[in-house]
């Protein structure tokens, strides 16, 4: 159901896009959102999209320095992310649930649908 793309070496200070595509008739239903993850670290959230886009919250330490956006029409949601730190090094993962509108999440609970991790990593 989704699928993460982008992923990339980049430099310390650096800008990459990942994007997340959405297949089957839902993708205009779902809020998404991604997360990080590192070997042996809990998952952390990173940013969320509503379904029409109006609402978006993101980690405090991606505040100022990401982007996320969608394209209902593509069902794609994307993240850019910009000023790239080595602690942004992780495997990112997009992820879904159908809400209602306006509707965003926080933490990973109840959501249904996971695209495979896509690996950022940032050299300093």
């Amino acid at each position: 159901q989704l699928q993460a793309s982008g992923e990339g070496l980049v430099q310390a200070g650096g800008s990459l896009r990942l994007s997340c595509a959405a297949s089957g008739r839902t993708g205009s239903r779902l809020a998404v959102g991604w997360f990080r993850q590192n070997p042996g670290k809990e998952r952390e959230f990173v940013a969320s999209i509503s379904r029409s886009g109006t609402n978006i919250h993101y980690a405090d330490f991606v505040k100022g320095r990401s982007t996320i956006s969608r394209d209902n029409a593509k069902n794609i949601v994307y993240l850019q992310m910009s000023s790239l730190k080595s602690e942004d090094t992780a495997v990112y993962y997009c992820a879904a649930r159908i809400t209602s509108d306006y509707t965003i999440f926080t933490s990973d609970y109840g959501l249904r649908y996971w695209g495979k991790g896509t690996q950022v990593t940032v050299s300093s």
